[in-house]
């Protein structure tokens, strides 16, 4: 892990901070999250092109506010904002590994998680970031190595509470924090907790937007 302190603010949805001496990485504001979740980012990960992942208004003003800013994303991402940011936006895939404001970052996966044999499957990547906190995007990849802190997608289309469970015994991490809940309702959540932070065998935490975590 990054000798650096790590501070960890989750958005709404599937969209979280990151901060490190000085430096923003947000990963994911989508049209879910909250209009100005990208703005200040240094750094911009993008896991898809699903709309609830990738919002490009929210990204421009991201950009716009800060001229320094980096987007990295898979093709189909980056083709769609390249022409607007020359040189600022970076095509990644599953393997690479590159610095974005400071932080170390890993690609790991390919495709988006089946959501019906009839629905065609797109490209979906995750990113370790630090080699301490991964955000899978709209998929259960396992990086293949420790994660400190894994960022669950709890609720989609996708995925059943089966799944996830076995997803954290898989990954195996200290803590799990919850991602893609916007579509899960305060009436499911004690539910989820329960059984997530019961069967997972890792601490298992939900964090409101806005809320904060250190390493």
């Amino acid at each position: 892990m990054n000798a650096s302190p790590l501070t960890l603010t989750k958005k709404r949805h599937s969209c979280i901070r990151l901060d490190k001496d000085g430096q923003a990485l947000v990963i994911d504001p989508g049209g879910f999250s909250g209009e100005d979740d990208a703005v200040g980012a240094d750094a911009i990960l993008v896991t898809h092109e699903h709309p609830d992942h990738f919002n490009e208004d929210r990204l421009r003003a991201a950009m716009e506010d800060n001229p320094a800013a980096e987007i990295w994303a898979l093709r189909s991402v980056a083709d769609q904002l390249a022409p607007a940011f020359p040189g600022r936006v970076h095509t990644v895939g599953h393997g690479d590994t590159f610095s974005a404001a400071g932080f170390d970052v890993q690609v790991h996966g390919e495709l988006h998680a089946v959501i019906h044999p009839d629905i065609p499957r797109i490209t979906n990547v995750g990113y370790l970031v630090d080699g301490s906190v991964f955000h899978p995007g709209d998929a259960l990849t396992v990086p293949g190595q420790p994660v400190d802190t894994l960022m669950l997608p709890v609720m989609a289309p996708w995925n059943k509470i089966s799944e996830v469970i076995d997803y954290v015994r898989e990954v195996g991490p200290r803590r799990a924090i919850d991602i893609h809940d916007a579509l899960l309702t305060d009436l499911a959540r004690p539910i989820y907790d329960m059984q997530i932070g019961a069967l997972g065998g890792s601490d298992h935490r939900r964090m409101e937007p806005g809320e904060h975590t250190g390493f």
